[in-house]
């Protein structure tokens, strides 16, 4: 398959065969992609062997700062070979990473050059083992657990040991692009950065089982002065179950979200099942000079199970509207919509796609109970003292957030031909 060039250095990592002192070459490669990274310079691009890859000392993410240097995953351990879903790099904590993880997997802060790349290219990132989930138990309902998921309902994401993290975040200046790699089961966005001015592409990745969103670029420059110089072309993705913050379902469950201060290019992608809507368009930028406002395009994707393929807010205060793909002409935000279709009953995605986690989300039911007694001590105190009583309510649901498993994941590379994720060439 096609591999990064380079007028740099290139350095190996292979965790299996590597060493704590290796040179990073590839007779003598290093163990650790950290230090392979904190060693190359600007333009240097780092070959990375299959295996598990928890950065310095095991605490469980990888850091690139102030420099634009490239991770190529996906390499067999002699590095003759390159297949991101054969050899597969993956960055992927356990519970014993819990205390050591920072914002995210891969936090990239590089913002100096306008005229230089990041490439980040066959790596598969999973939050799936750190995050504490409900039991595994379909006939007790405070689990949220549909007969044939391997796991219950994610637990409250902010109380120990769940935290928020991301799987990719932080800021980057220039070119930067986002291939072949696999975003799984995250609490807190699959990739959510800023674009301080640059062409991004994000495309060829698999995008499961994330909380808030799968996907979200922010525009970090004066859009007064900078217009149009930070822009996004997200395409070829498959981005399935985006769950929303909390399990009450009250806000986010994105696949991708069109955030201001950003061009965004939005196609050729297969959106399913996320939960509030497969496309966020709910960020006004209308106060802006018409010439300085965001340009967004969503043409030629597949939907299919989505609450909305696109929400929007409504006029005049009134709620969210959803807009199916097939009425995307109506939308005036955007200035390309043609060709977006519902999944075809031929497609064979839904049989790729976990049976037990599609059925479950399928029959998904959100059950609130109240209730109140004036009479309990609580409340008799509460009177005597002058003050309001209180009830107490109870949210209880058949899903949300639930792992998805990794092996599974992978299957979806090339499942549907011309759009979502194909097979990496």
């Amino acid at each position: 398959m096609t591999n990064l060039e380079t007028n740099g250095n290139i350095y190996y990592v292979n965790i299996a065969k590597g060493s704590a002192r290796g040179e990073g070459t590839q007779e003598s490669p290093m163990k650790d992609v950290q230090k392979a990274i904190d060693k190359a310079a600007d333009g240097d691009v780092i070959r990375i062997a299959q295996g598990n890859y928890l950065g310095t000392m095991d605490r469980g993410w990888l850091q690139i700062r102030n420099k634009y240097v490239s991770l190529e995953g996906g390499w067999n351990e002699d590095f003759t070979e390159r297949n991101p879903v054969k050899y597969i790099t993956r960055i992927q904590p356990t519970v014993q990473q819990r205390g050591t993880i920072g914002q995210g997997l891969l936090m990239i802060e590089s913002t100096s050059k306008k005229d230089a790349q990041i490439v980040i290219d066959g790596l598969f990132f999973d939050l799936g083992l750190v995050h504490e989930y409900a039991k595994a138990d379909p006939t007790d309902e405070r689990f949220g657990c549909p007969e044939g998921c391997e796991t219950g309902r994610i637990m409250p994401v902010g109380n120990p040991p769940n935290k928020t993290i991301r799987l990719i975040g932080g800021k980057v200046a220039g070119k930067f692009i986002v291939r072949n790699c696999m975003f799984l089961n995250a609490s807190f966005n699959g990739i959510i950065m800023t674009n301080m001015g640059g062409a991004w592409e994000i495309y060829n990745n698999v995008f499961v089982s994330n909380l808030y969103a799968s996907c979200e670029i922010n525009g970090g420059l004066n859009q007064t002065t900078s217009a149009h110089q930070s822009t996004v072309d997200f395409h070829h993705n498959t981005v399935l179950f985006s769950w929303p913050t909390t399990k009450e379902m009250e806000s986010m469950g994105y696949g991708y979200r069109f955030k201001n201060g950003a061009d965004h290019d939005v196609h050729h992608n297969v959106f399913g099942c996320n939960n509030f809507g497969a496309l966020d368009a709910g960020w006004d930028d209308s106060t802006l000079p018409e010439d300085k406002r965001k340009i967004c395009s969503a043409y030629d994707n597949l939907f299919f199970m989505n609450k909305g393929d696109l929400v929007m807010a409504g006029t005049s205060g009134g709620g969210w509207l959803y807009v199916p793909g097939r009425r995307f002409d109506e939308v005036e935000a955007l200035t390309k919509y043609e060709n977006n279709e519902e999944l075809p009953d031929t497609s064979k995605l839904k049989d790729v796609i976990d049976e037990a986690y599609l059925k479950g989300f399928a029959s998904l039911k959100v059950m609130t109970t109240e209730s109140f007694d004036p009479n309990s001590a609580a409340n008799a105190f509460r009177s005597a003292l002058g003050l309001n009583m209180q009830g107490t309510a109870t949210t209880r649901v058949s899903m949300f957030g639930n792992r998805y498993n990794f092996d599974k994941a992978v299957q979806l590379f090339g499942v549907e031909p011309g759009y979502g994720a194909q097979m990496p060439e």
